[in-house]
């Protein structure tokens, strides 16, 4: 059994339990307050984390990697953004399963991800990805089955949801017999549980933003301190012109703008009258824009990347 090191990493990133466990004990306890819980998660965690994207991708770091994909950082965006908007507008319901089915693709993606990170048998890293995306599959299912075309109801709740946790334990048991109990078994389980609460949670909104917390938390924790490392490291080269998330005042100036900004959009798709929910559709797209700008920034097939990014993650892991 390794040795599990108690520090600020592992709460966000390793096992960063407690941000859904916070978020069920409040909205349980106090559920009077679910409208100001959902914003409150939303302005903090949600759009700080999908606006982290930015200052992250115009690094001046990445500039030769910008210019190196013109097409598909530049212009593929650009078709996101237009395609996403005939989405909304015209097959409105098929568009939002599909923009659910995305946001459970990345999520599956980066906690597939961060398990490679600390992880360094080959057969331990196959098990992780294929559990990961199997079990996460599963809850899209389940997911699309209770909000989408409800035939998981009352009827059968009980026996989806013992089911669902049969299967957790047993494939967490074998887990444990076949590579021991340490950080990547937390870190696996973790990466399973993001979506759990689709099976339980009655407001299909609670039943994302609860679980998924633990995905904003990496995320912020990772972006923040790529951008702390490089921009200590152009430091010390003395290089004294520095580009925006390279300072990391900057990089929080821009979260916290585009936090507030997306959040304030996002409390409009809650009125009935179509301009105002109509503006909902604003943050939907910088969240699939995320989505695909991530998939490119954080692609370490590419040299690039692995030279300018994974450098320092290795690093941000070790310590």
């Amino acid at each position: 059994m390794n040795s599990i090191k108690f520090n600020a990493q592992f709460f966000l990133v390793k096992f960063s339990i407690l941000f859904p466990f916070l978020y069920g004990v409040i909205l349980y306890t106090f559920p009077q307050f679910e409208t100001e819980l959902i914003l409150i998660t939303i302005l903090l965690l949600a759009e700080t984390h999908f606006g982290a994207t930015w200052p992250f991708l115009i690094d001046r770091v990445n500039y030769p990697f910008i210019k190196k994909n013109r097409v598909s950082l530049m212009f593929l965006p650009i078709i996101i953004v237009v395609f996403s908007t005939l989405g909304f507008f015209v097959v409105n319901k098929l568009f939002l399963l599909i923009f659910f089915a995305a946001n459970m693709y990345h999520v599956t993606r980066q906690s597939f991800g961060i398990g490679k990170l600390y992880c360094f048998n080959d057969q331990e890293k196959k098990y992780q990805e294929n559990l990961i995306y199997f079990i996460n599959f599963i809850f899209f299912l389940i997911g699309y089955l209770r909000f989408y075309i409800p035939i998981i109801n009352e009827s059968n709740f009980v026996s989806v949801n013992v089911t669902v946790a049969l299967l957790l334990i047993i494939l967490s048991s074998i887990y444990i017999f076949k590579f021991g109990f340490s950080e990547n078994f937390l870190i696996f389980f973790t990466g399973c549980l993001i979506f759990y609460p689709i099976c339980f949670v009655q407001n299909p909104v609670h039943a994302i933003i609860m679980g998924v917390t633990m995905h904003y938390t990496q995320y912020l924790y990772f972006t923040y301190k790529v951008c702390d490392l490089r921009n200590r490291v152009d430091e010390n080269n003395n290089e004294k012109k520095q580009m925006f998330s390279s300072k990391i005042y900057n990089y929080l100036s821009v979260i916290i703008v585009y936090s507030i900004i997306m959040t304030g959009l996002s409390f409009f798709g809650k009125y009935e009258t179509s301009i105002l929910k109509n503006l909902i559709l604003i943050p939907i797209v910088g969240q699939l824009l995320h989505f695909y700008l991530d998939s490119q920034l954080w692609k370490f097939s590419d040299k690039y990347n692995r030279d300018n990014t994974l450098i320092y993650l290795s690093k941000i892991i070790r310590d």
